[in-house]
């Protein structure tokens, strides 16, 4: 590149740094909550050189900017508040006010974890008593970009009815009950979007890594990104010329496509690193019909989290789909009762991942069951367990293993807590099978010693046991700690969701 064309940049970049100030990265500001015993990380952005003075609690900390930014480390504090955060430069000071120190969990997925408080059943004595000002919530702007952003508009409020009504349900259920059990200021980040991919949620490096994703996720997105942008450009056309020629104009303009990437870069990026204890996601709607993918990809989308916050291993939690879609009348194959499945393994192959079931929540004609609390409350539950080790039952039953007893079949389950218990009569929801892999509904029973006898006369010689394997399952199966088994099947018969 020749000396007159850098000229110009140089001059640009001169300017920026003239122009640059103290600033913090939008996840700071009053009302927040800091994460604790863990160090906390702080940062922001000043002229190169600048020095950078944070005081928190008797802790001062310097750094000196370098590359427009700057960032330090608190040591780890103790929970409580409220306190007052100053950062300073020789020639400005910002002081936020009204800071606690307890639990940050990040709140994401789709339109379940979006749904509002206000919209919830039977929310009016939640609402109404929803003042709670050891709970905080930040809500992260929607967002979709190419690239990564540092920038939001947002800030920390304090729970009220009217704060709480628009954040999310299953958020301030989980908040609410991990804030009374644990005696600890709690903060809740909501970035989440109704109708998401889980892969829009995962940044492009994690996706590029993977040669399936980049032919089954990028190559497609790169595809109908361009498709749309071309309709979008006819009906802009469209448009001027109708509004030219006088004419009213009700064509509606092409909805855009989701891709990969995109609300990882808006939605995600402007929180790292801030110091959280972990996450809880309820998605995987949009990916249903992707299944045997998701096998992959929801544990790599926990991965790509992981590595990017930077602080190990944090807990992540997970709300299995709920029922939905027509009762069916006999057993057969379902692409949810496959991603639920997907949404299982991951916690069988990563560390101190969770999963809230929820096969008593949902409704037939709703994708969108209104019922939030059960599902927060079983959140908290695992919270409690897999983030801060206290030595409860956190998850219904969970199938561990079978043997074959005769004509019938026994399963083992982990999670038995005060043992197996049939709500509202006899077990149902299983279904038997032999060699010929056609699926009967079967006869199932508790047996003294906590298994679960499963047996059909139609099925003399069963090889394998599925249960609640259907869009909407409807299944009885509990631990007496009040908490539902999740379906599950004992073959590895192939799967009908494979991507094309």
């Amino acid at each position: 590149m020749k000396l007159a064309s850098l000229l110009p940049l140089a001059a640009l970049a001169t300017a920026l740094v003239a122009r640059a100030e103290l600033k913090v990265a939008p996840v700071f500001s009053d009302n927040m909550v800091l994460q604790r015993a863990q160090p906390v990380r702080i940062w922001g952005w000043d002229n190169d050189g600048t020095a950078v003075v944070v005081r928190f609690r008797g802790q001062t900390v310097k750094a000196t900017a370098a590359n427009l930014a700057w960032q330090v480390t608190l040591r780890a504090l103790k929970p409580g508040g409220p306190d007052t955060l100053t950062i300073s430069t020789p020639t400005q000071t910002l002081q936020f006010t009204n800071v606690l120190v307890g639990d940050v969990w990040v709140c994401s997925g789709q339109s379940n974890m979006e749904w509002p408080l206000k919209n919830s059943v039977n929310v009016g004595d939640d609402l109404a008593t929803a003042t709670n000002t050891r709970l905080r919530f930040f809500n992260v702007p929607k967002s979709r970009l190419e690239s990564p952003t540092s920038v939001i508009k947002s800030a920390w409020e304090v729970c009220a009815p009217e704060t709480a009504a628009g954040f999310s349900a299953v958020g301030y259920y989980f908040g609410r009950d991990l804030q009374r059990d644990l005696k600890v200021p709690i903060g809740l980040i909501g970035t989440y979007w109704g109708g998401t991919p889980a892969e829009s949620w995962m940044s492009r490096p994690a996706l590029e890594i993977n040669p399936r994703y980049v032919k089954e996720i990028l190559e497609p997105s790169a595809t109908a990104l361009s498709t749309y942008r071309k309709a979008l450009d006819a009906w802009q056309r469209e448009k001027a010329e109708a509004e030219a020629a006088g004419r009213g104009f009700t064509k509606r303009a092409p909805g855009q496509p989701w891709g990969g990437y995109e609300l990882y870069n808006g939605m995600i990026a402007p929180l790292l690193p801030f110091t959280i204890k972990g996450a809880i996601w309820y998605q995987g709607e949009s990916n249903a019909g992707r299944a045997e993918q998701y096998r992959t990809l929801f544990a790599d989308l926990i991965r790509n989290w992981r590595r990017d916050w930077g602080q190990g291993d944090f807990t992540f939690l997970a709300v299995q789909l709920a029922p939905f879609k027509d009762i069916q009348a006999q057993p057969g194959e379902s692409d949810w009762a496959e991603l639920r499945e997907a949404q299982l393994l991951a916690t069988q192959v990563l560390p101190k991942v969770g999963m809230a079931v929820i096969t008593d929540v949902g409704e037939e004609k709703d994708i969108h069951p209104r019922r939030k609390e059960p599902v927060g409350a079983r959140l908290a539950l695992a919270a409690r367990a897999l983030a801060n080790g206290e030595k409860l039952t956190y998850s219904g039953p969970l199938y561990r293993s079978f043997k074959p007893d005769g004509s019938r079949l026994v399963l083992r389950f982990d999670h038995v807590g005060k043992g197996l218990v049939a709500r509202d009569g006899e077990l149902k929801g299983f279904a038997l099978c032999g060699e010929d892999r056609k699926w009967v509904w079967a006869k199932a029973e508790i047996l003294p010693d906590n298994t679960v006898a499963v047996s059909s006369p139609e099925v003399p010689a069963p090889v394998a046991v599925r249960y609640g394997w259907a869009a909407f399952p409807v299944v009885n199966l509990w631990n007496a700690d009040g908490l539902p088994a999740t379906p599950f099947r004992t073959d590895d018969f192939p799967l009908t969701t494979a991507a094309k």
